[in-house]
Parts: structure tokens; C-alpha cells; sequence
């Protein structure tokens, strides 16, 4: 059975760039339903293997991508975001830092870039940089609601939800100054170690 993970910090420690009201809603209703719908399809979906069924597993399969999406996004999303202070927007260094100037200009450019693909996102989805393992490289790249980077091929380094629940009750429907705010509470050092994980 898939678990919801603890949150690294307090609902109200990425305040004033994330509400914590929004904080709890997101992780406590929204992550903790994709949980629990996560499990209930795989339980399905355990039943209809054992019976052969594979119309009924065929028709389980978008309920075990969106729900199962949902959790792997989103435990990675806590994760790539750490309080002021403790992490959060100091700038990175090392290999990753001289992979985003050699693939994208300059780590400022590199901001730039993946604000605008983000917030052009049309309805609801991700923005993420990952890695491409076989072609040893950061892709910068956009999935449709709770599609998983690994549709793409790619492993999850950073990902900026923008589905309205993770910003609409304090930006409203200015996607694009909670992406700006967002880069105050990157927790580049998360990023750094999934980008060394995933060399590996």
C-alpha cells in the first residue's frame, strides 16, 4: 500500500510565497486523495489479474496513471521546495549548476525559460526539468495534468505544479507571479541530489 510521505516541513514554513492554507489543503485533501484512489486501483487491478480480466485491467490503467502521477509528482514537488533560510532559493552550485549554463545559457536563463514554458501550460499540468539517462542530458519539458515524467523517458529532477489547487486561493488566476514567487523556495540542494542520483 502507497503511503502519503511527511512533509519535510510545517504547513506554514513556505509562507509568504505559499499559504499555509493552501499547504494543508493541497497535501491533506488533494496528495492524500491520490493516495487512496491509488490504492483502491491497484487493489482493482490486483483482482482482475488474478481473474484474468483484462478488460477490467485495461479500463483500470487511466485511474492507476492519474492517481499514481499524482503521488509520484507530488512527492517530489514537497521535496524540490524548502523554507527561506533553510534552503530555499539559494542558487545552485556544482555539476548542476554548470549543466544548466552549458545546456540552457545561464542558470538565470534557465529560470526564465522554464517560467514561460510553465506558465503557458494550457488547463492543468507540470513543468519539469529532468534528466535523459541515455543521452546524458537536462530536458526541460511540460506533462498534461498528473502525467509522470516518466511517460517522457526522463528522470524528475524539479517540477512546478500549476494546477489551480496549488496556487489559485492566494494568486487567483495569476499563474504566472506564483511561478515567479516559487523560485524564492526551490530547494536547489533536493535538486542537486537527484541530478547526482540520477548520473548514477
Amino acid at each position: 500500500m502507497h503511503q502519503l510521505p511527511d512533509l519535510p516541513y510545517d504547513f506554514q514554513a513556505l509562507e509568504p510565497v505559499i499559504s499555509a492554507e493552501i499547504m494543508q489543503l493541497h497535501y491533506s485533501k488533494h496528495h492524500a486523495a491520490y493516495v487512496a484512489n491509488l490504492n483502491i486501483a491497484l487493489e482493482k487491478y490486483k483482482e482482475a489479474e488474478g481473474k484474468q480480466d483484462l478488460s477490467a485491467m485495461i479500463a483500470l490503467e487511466p485511474a492507476i496513471r492519474f492517481n499514481g502521477g499524482g503521488h509520484v509528482n507530488h512527492s517530489v514537488f514537497w521535496t524540490n521546495l524548502a523554507p527561506v533560510g533553510k534552503g530555499g532559493g539559494e542558487l545552485p552550485g556544482g555539476d548542476l549548476a554548470k549543466a544548466l549554463q552549458e545546456t540552457f545559457g545561464s542558470i538565470e536563463s534557465f529560470i526564465e525559460k522554464f517560467s514561460a514554458l510553465t506558465v503557458g501550460i494550457q488547463g492543468s499540468g507540470w513543468g519539469w526539468l529532468g534528466y535523459h539517462k541515455a543521452n546524458q542530458k537536462l530536458v526541460m519539458t511540460t506533462c498534461n495534468n498528473q502525467d509522470p515524467l516518466s511517460t517522457q523517458g526522463l528522470i524528475p529532477l524539479l517540477g512546478i505544479d500549476v494546477w489551480e489547487h496549488a496556487y489559485y486561493l492566494q494568486y487567483k488566476n495569476v499563474r504566472a507571479e506564483y511561478v515567479k514567487n516559487i523560485w524564492k523556495i526551490i530547494h536547489w540542494k533536493n535538486v542537486e541530489q537527484r541530478f547526482t542520483e540520477a548520473k548514477k
